[in-house]
């Protein structure tokens, strides 16, 4: 049998798989499956409040699971999918209050991995999947990470490491604007260049908090060490701390966020110390990485 034909059997089965995307592993369910949409929340120890993003194999999958499919998602979703934009849309029946925590709307998005890309297509199941990790802890982008966290357990399919290094980019359209509720790698320019074919350059594209998206917490993605933002370039360090200084490719420094976090805990270190240039904070490629950076720290 193989590796995706026991993802599928487990999944039919009501368990939970580790999948890897291209942007951290997620701990995926199938979304017909109430008692493994229970085991995500039960195995991460996450809230209910808290909902789940639905991973499909492409825009017609997701589209089956949504009442609201518009021009401006059908060209966002064919400009980036596969890839790390997660797209909110009103839900139908097919879709649990489970994943959505009750709410009217379901976040979607297509993964840009092959192997989760065939474990969805072969299955017909689209996923419920958030990062596969304890709720507020750091994201696995490895798949010894996921062991590392849940245990052996947890079955996890071995995709690599991650491309991206942090969660997708979730938006909503609301009216005139495109709202993003958690920053990632996709910029609001790149958004607004999406849409310009389409003579849609007009809408707005601005950041909210909402509670129908992951990610919207204070605390998140923290390590089990405290974690420090410097702005001083030049500080070399005390014992005991491991100092970062962020590389000049925002890409890069989005692969290396969590998979340094891990390396400081591993290695006993006491602290964790990010120096940060200010230029950073008015460039949009670095939003999602000191949103990140900024949970970790509260």
């Amino acid at each position: 049998m193989s590796e995706i034909d026991k993802a599928i059997d487990l999944l039919n089965s009501g368990e939970v798989v580790g999948i890897p995307t291209e942007t951290v592993y997620g701990l995926g369910a199938s979304i017909y499956s109430e008692p493994g949409l229970n085991k995500i929340f039960h195995t991460k120890e996450r809230p209910f409040f808290n909902p789940l993003i639905v991973h499909v194999s492409d825009i017609e999958m997701a589209k089956s699971l949504t009442s609201s499919w518009c021009e401006v998602r059908d060209a966002l979703a064919k400009t980036f999918w596969p890839g790390p934009l997660t797209i909110i849309a009103l839900k139908n029946e097919k879709v649990s209050d489970l994943i959505t925590a009750a709410h009217s709307t379901v976040g979607l998005r297509c993964p840009n991995n092959e192997i989760t890309l065939e474990l969805i297509k072969k299955s017909n199941l689209p996923l419920a999947a958030p990062s596969a990790n304890k709720f507020k802890r750091v994201s696995p982008v490895a798949a010894f990470h996921v062991k590392e966290e849940l245990g052996d357990d947890v079955f996890v399919l071995d995709g690599g490491e991650c491309q991206v290094g942090i969660e997708s980019t979730i938006i909503d359209i609301v009216g005139e604007t495109i709202k993003i509720y958690r920053p990632g790698i996709i910029t609001p320019d790149e958004i607004k260049k999406a849409l310009a074919h389409l003579n849609l350059r007009n809408l707005d594209v601005e950041f909210f908090s909402s509670p129908v998206a992951p990610g919207q917490l204070k605390e998140h993605y923290k390590p089990k060490i405290p974690v420090v933002i410097k702005n001083d370039l030049r500080y070399e360090g005390q014992s005991g701390e491991f100092i970062w200084l962020m590389e000049e490719d925002p890409y890069l420094v989005a692969r290396n966020l969590y998979a340094n976090f891990r390396k400081a805990e591993k290695e006993s270190f006491s602290k964790i110390v990010v120096l940060v240039d200010d230029k950073y904070k008015s460039d949009e490629r670095y939003f999602g990485i000191l949103n990140r950076l900024q949970k970790a720290t509260n």
